[in-house]
Formats: structure tokens, sequence, C-alpha cells
């Protein structure tokens, strides 16, 4: 009794903590580059039940006393009735027992989110595989998030100022006497700027960018795109961003070129499917209804166990 009691607890902790991972799902339903987050969870391991008094003596359940054994039992064979026959080596089995289950990891569902055009040259989607790199004060972050902007000095960064960073893990910088839409961004993540050859600009000695007539680019920086090629290798941290976190023998997963396409003008929306997410939560609801009365249930059953029948001389 007590254990269908803590079994039922354990099905409304598990509905619980579900219902909070669709609750958060839906309240990034709109933010841009957001992964589903899904609750997957896991049974306890169930237990073996067995008829108690069969052969408790541990002799050879169902066996006569040969010449080939001097294992005896003197209790009633109960494994050969009405035509039933059990293994004779061993007890009959009832059956499995379950006691409930648990979540067993919060997976992040990758899959790819509607690409939305905006017009803004800053705005950049990734249409397959990969993370933008971003350059956080806790260190290097990923994001799917490409709602970028130029602040002042020109570079590029996100909404919480965390700089967009190339290929070789440096900031990318404008001209900043150069309007966004003189400003190319290719499939690969090259990041170019129009003009002629008639006014330059250079923002270190070992650079020069021109700017002017569109009929000429000239290569500017190269956007970092990386992927990770173990499903388990980042977590989320919050603000949208992912963090690479260590294998279990402590090593820190390292990133790899990645295979997808860089969309300029657009954003990738949250991959979030607000009908299913609502369906699911339904479904949640109901299924921790059915725990509670369960709960309720085995309390009675215990109430009436301990004041009734306990109480019978």
């Amino acid at each position: 009794m007590w254990r269908g009691l803590y079994t039922a607890a354990t099905g409304m902790v598990t509905e619980t903590k579900r219902t909070d991972v669709i609750a958060n799902n839906l309240a990034n339903a709109a933010t841009t580059g957001y992964k589903q987050d899904k609750a997957i969870h896991k049974e306890f391991e169930a237990m073996l039940i067995r008829r108690y008094y069969d052969h408790e003596d541990g002799g050879l359940v169902g066996m006569e006393p040969n010449s080939q054994t001097d294992y005896v039992t003197d209790m009633i064979d109960v494994t050969r009735f009405k035509q039933f026959d059990a293994d004779p080596f061993y007890r009959p089995n009832i059956g499995r027992l379950g006691l409930g289950d648990y979540i067993d990891e919060i997976a992040v569902n990758y899959d790819q989110g509607p690409i939305e055009t905006t017009g803004n040259e800053l705005d950049l989607a990734i249409g397959g595989e990969g993370f933008f790199t971003i350059q956080s004060p806790n260190g290097i972050r990923y994001t799917r998030n490409g709602a970028f902007f130029r602040n002042a000095d020109g570079y590029i960064q996100d909404i919480r100022g965390y700089n967009l960073l190339d290929n070789q893990g440096q900031p990318i910088q404008i001209p900043r006497d150069m309007f966004n839409k003189d400003i190319i961004i290719t499939e690969d993540g090259g990041v170019y700027v129009k003009g002629d050859d008639t006014d330059q600009y250079q923002p270190d000695p070992d650079q020069i960018v021109t700017t002017g007539n569109q009929g000429n680019r000239q290569l500017l920086a190269q956007i970092q795109l990386v992927s990770f090629e173990d499903r388990l290798a980042l977590r989320k941290q919050g603000d949208n961003l992912f963090v690479p976190v260590a294998d279990q023998d402590g090593n820190i997963a390292q990133p790899q070129a990645a295979n997808g396409l860089i969309v300029q003008g657009a954003l990738e929306k949250s991959n979030v499917l607000i009908v299913r997410e609502m369906v699911e939560l339904i479904h949640n609801h109901r299924l921790y209804e059915a725990a509670a009365k369960a709960v309720t249930t085995q309390d009675e059953m215990l109430d009436k166990s301990v004041n009734d029948v306990g109480t019978n001389g």
C-alpha cells in the first residue's frame, strides 16, 4: 500500500516537471532561434513479484526426491494445480511491479525552425546545422539567434552587447562611415563591403577596406559557424545561449566547422509548435489528475486499514 502511494506520487512529480518544460516552450514560442525542450522520462527499475510461501526452504520446486538430489520439501507443491505446471527450478512469478518514473533528462530539439525574411542586413539566419560564436563576459558561447546590430564603434553585436566572432576568434568590425546596405554577407559567412578603389578605409595596418561604388566588394571578415557531433555537448545557459559541457572523462566538447548556410536579411524563428505544445499540456494535466486520484485512493485505503480493520478484534 505504501509502495502504491509513492509510485503515484512520483508520477505527480514527473508531470509537474514536464508541465514546467512545456510552459517554458510556450513562453519562448516567439523567441528568435529558440530550440524546443523536451522532458524525457525513464521508468524506475521494476520489481519482480513471486509467490511468497512457495517452497521457501530452498528446495527444487515441484521436484520429488530421487537418487540424484537430496533436496526435500514438506510444503504442498502449489506449482501443479489444475494443469498448471511451473518451471520446477524456480518459484512461480506473478509478474513485474512498476515503481513509477522520473525525468531522466531535458533534451533539446535542434530541428530547423522556420526562416522569416526581415530585410535588415544584419539579421542572419542559419539554414541547417551550426551556431554563431559569441564572446560573452564568461567566455565563448553559441547561439542560433542571428538578430545582430552595429554598436557605436562598428562592432557587430547581439542584443546583450556580446560581439559576434570571426573564424579567427576576433570581433567583427564594420567601418563606422559605411551604411548597412553596403554590407554583403554570403552563405558561407563571408562579410563583404561594397566599393571601388578610390576611397579606402584602413581599420588596422594589415587590412584595407574599400568603400563607395557598389560594383566591387572586398572581404572584411569570415563569420565563425560551428557545430558539435554530440547532441549532449551543449546545454542551455539562458538568454538563448549554449555553453559546451564536459563529457564523462572531463573533456570539454570542441566545435568543428558547420555545414549550415547563412541567410542575410532573415531570422530563424522558434521551432516550437504552439498547437502541439497545448495538446501536450492538456495531456499532462490529465495524467497529473490521474496520479493525484491514485494518491487519494491509496490514502483512503491506508486510513481504513489503520482505523477500521485494525480495531476489529
